[in-house]
């Protein structure tokens, strides 16, 4: 390698959170997606009565602060190289009014799910911002190998989760993943799973039927081959569960819903144990996100409480909102919607439906439609913006014949 290449590899990562900078992107920041609403209806304990009609917001909802970062990075990434070319590995988050206002900046997005030549068209002068997810490790050596500058937003707790299963892969020990396989995070998590020399293995689950076909190999063995079919895109390369399920640490993708996770781990110790009569070889580590956990315990809270209907608000590609959708189903009608404009009429609710895979159109229960009180929910994953919780506040007031006005004079 050459003098000048070496050098170009050693490019460090960019500190763009200047405090020039900084009070610049704030302002815009605020202005694109803070709301006075929702801020004066949490002053007012988080609910607002007019007339017939009550709109109750969970107590934790909405961008976290890892959010928050990756948003701050990436916009003060603009600022701080305003002549040069930008990109964005796949999304900065899971939110479509977010990553829009990302490409009216310019900042233009790179392939995420497999390493493609648009990495290879790379420069030194080019900046690259790595998503509040991260990159898998592959993705992040091409980057350094192409010279580019880096802005890297990854959240803190992701990067928790790695320190840890790179542990898991310096010991040997192989790492059970509860997350999506195809999902950002846990592809760069089980990248990581790899371990620093690239000799560790991993095994991602999603379902509670997956972890049990897991520990019955665990407790039982079985057909080998059934097995890495079953488990062919979730599995590392050359994973033997013959020789790579006999010590096994659990992690999780930070946004799945705790309670899963946990009954994943106790599934998983208890087979170890039935193998070999102890717990010697699992470990666990608890590696879900606080601020993912704080919006599932405050969406519990809010349920302990009557309400009528309940708007979850996010991107259809949020895990940590679908859990949230998950929750209110349990208890009461639940609609995931992307933003206000799905409620389309009176008659009409757009909404993704967690069970048919896509978004839908369902007509409104019949209590909305009436003269009668009603009390209606409004929650949001860690990737949604106050802006969208209170255009869908105003077109629910909207709807029962409230104007914005009244609801703006609270």
């Amino acid at each position: 390698m050459s003098e000048a290449a070496a050098d170009k590899q050693k490019r460090p990562r960019v500190n763009v959170r200047r405090p020039d900078v900084m009070t610049q992107v704030n302002a815009e920041v605020e202005r694109h997606y803070r709301s006075s609403i929702v801020e004066k209806i949490r002053e007012n304990g988080g609910e607002i009565t007019i007339g017939n009609t009550t709109v109750r917001l969970a107590q934790q909802f909405g961008f976290c602060y890892g959010v928050e970062r990756a948003i701050d990075l990436a916009y003060a990434a603009r600022r701080v190289f305003p002549d040069q070319r930008i990109f964005l590995i796949g999304e900065i988050i899971h939110n479509p009014e977010v990553n829009r206002q990302l490409v009216d900046m310019g900042i233009v997005s790179l392939p995420w799910k497999e390493l493609t030549d648009d990495y290879d068209r790379l420069d030194a002068e080019d900046v690259v911002i790595v998503p509040a997810f991260g990159a898998p490790t592959n993705f992040m050596e091409k980057i350094e190998e192409r010279g580019c500058y880096v802005v890297d937003t990854t959240c803190g707790d992701v990067m928790k989760v790695w320190r840890r299963v790179r542990g898991y892969a310096k010991d040997g020990i192989t790492s059970i993943i509860h997350g999506k396989a195809g999902h950002e995070e846990t592809q760069a998590t089980a990248s990581r799973a790899m371990g620093d020399d690239g000799k560790g293995h991993y095994l991602i689950v999603l379902t509670l039927d997956e972890t049990d076909a897991v520990c019955r190999y665990i407790r039982e063995g079985g057909d080998k081959e059934a097995f890495l079919k079953r488990f062919a895109h979730a599995a590392s390369q050359d994973f033997d569960p013959d020789l790579h399920l006999t010590k096994v640490g659990v992690a999780n993708q930070t946004t799945m819903l705790k309670s899963e996770t946990e009954e994943i781990q106790r599934r998983v110790r208890s087979a170890v144990e039935a193998r070999d009569g102890n717990a010697e070889n699992f470990i666990f580590f608890d590696t879900i996100c606080g601020a993912t956990q704080e919006r599932q315990d405050a969406l519990f809270e809010m349920l302990r409480r009557p309400m009528d209907m309940l708007f979850v608000v996010g991107g259809y590609n949020s895990s940590n909102t679908t859990h949230l959708v998950e929750i209110g189903e349990q208890s009461l009608p639940t609609f995931f919607i992307r933003n206000a404009a799905c409620l389309e009429s009176l008659e009409k609710i757009v909404h993704f439906d967690l069970h048919e895979k896509s978004e839908i159109a369902s007509s409104y229960p019949s209590i909305l439609l009436g003269e009668q009180a009603v009390v209606i929910g409004i929650t949001a994953g860690a990737s949604c913006p106050n802006n969208l919780i209170e255009d869908t506040i105003f077109r629910i007031f909207e709807m029962r014949g409230i104007s914005r006005e009244a609801v703006k004079a609270i």
